[in-house]
């Protein structure tokens, strides 16, 4: 990651513009900064779902995955569960990430409305703090088979179903056995997803930076069973020994039933997310804001 004071020399001919699904009202906001950017001799793309909201949409319009390929920045205009689905959409892409946020600042969308020309000028001058971002990618094995295979940006979520018993699964790190545990889930969680629901359960909050994954158990039966932070360079099994109804939970995106004897195997994915944030962005002033640190 660049340090707060470096700034990238860098050129953008082409971003592409996204908003948050179903949500009409970014489309004013949306335009606006469309033709800022073409006032700036920049090429806008805008992605299908968010031109539906667009009468006579005067910008080519793509799927989500040409526009991939054919930008070199993207702009998200919504919140972090917007973000998030795009960073895994882009994830094999060489495509830098904005994000916008039209209400309170997030963790990843942390530049407002009220700022969005001052600081997207700022980024296509090449004044801008970028970081890379780490995914997961994750497998479930079921019969020696691989039947579901998936990317995730916070965290894959072993969990408890709808009948709220408890289920038993060990764990396994580079072939070794760690624990057999009885709880209500496991969460392997990357730094992005540590200030989430892996956060929320117990979980360190782990500088973007830092290149590890962090194990943390949900509730579990043994309170000696503590949260573990192992590097990104490891492959983590987890196997189903018993549950009457499990599923594996990936970004609260996609979801998969579990059955005794399934394997879900978590590893680092081979490719980064490249944010981008404004000259004097800090992950420590992001943190106070947004978890009310220093307030009475």
């Amino acid at each position: 990651m660049n340090t707060d004071n470096e700034v990238m020399k860098t050129s953008f001919k082409t971003v592409a513009l996204i908003g948050k699904y179903k949500s009409p009202e970014i489309v004013e906001p949306l335009l606006r900064l469309a033709k800022f950017l073409q006032g700036r001799g920049v090429a806008v793309l805008l992605d299908r779902l968010t031109a539906s909201h667009i009468p006579d949409c005067p910008y080519p319009v793509l799927l989500l995955e040409e526009l991939g390929k054919q930008a070199d920045l993207a702009i998200v205009i919504g919140g972090d569960g917007t973000m998030l689905n795009i960073a895994r959409t882009f994830a094999p892409c060489d495509v830098a990430l904005v994000g916008i946020n039209q209400g309170r600042l997030g963790f990843l969308t942390d530049i407002s409305t009220d700022t969005m020309f001052e600081t997207i000028g700022a980024i296509l001058d090449g004044k801008f703090v970028a970081e890379d971002r780490m995914l997961l990618q994750a497998e479930i094995i079921s019969a020696d088979k691989r039947v579901f295979d998936v990317l995730a940006f916070n965290d894959v979520v072993i969990s408890k179903g709808a009948m709220g018993s408890m289920i038993e699964f060990e764990v396994h790190i580079d072939g070794q056995h760690i624990y057999t545990q009885r709880s209500d889930g496991l969460i392997v969680a990357t730094p992005t997803g540590s200030t989430a629901y892996a956060l929320s359960s117990g979980g360190p909050i782990v500088h973007p930076s830092l290149s590890v994954m962090t194990l943390v158990p949900v509730c579990p039966h043994t309170l000696s069973n503590r949260p573990i932070v192992i590097s990104s360079e490891c492959t983590v099994e987890i196997v189903i020994q018993s549950a009457d109804d499990s599923r594996a939970h990936f970004d609260s995106h996609s979801h998969f039933e579990l059955h005794s004897g399934d394997r879900v195997v978590v590893r680092r994915y081979s490719h980064t997310i490249n944010l981008l944030h404004p000259i004097g962005h800090s992950y420590y002033d992001m943190l106070r804001e947004k978890l009310n640190w220093n307030r009475e």
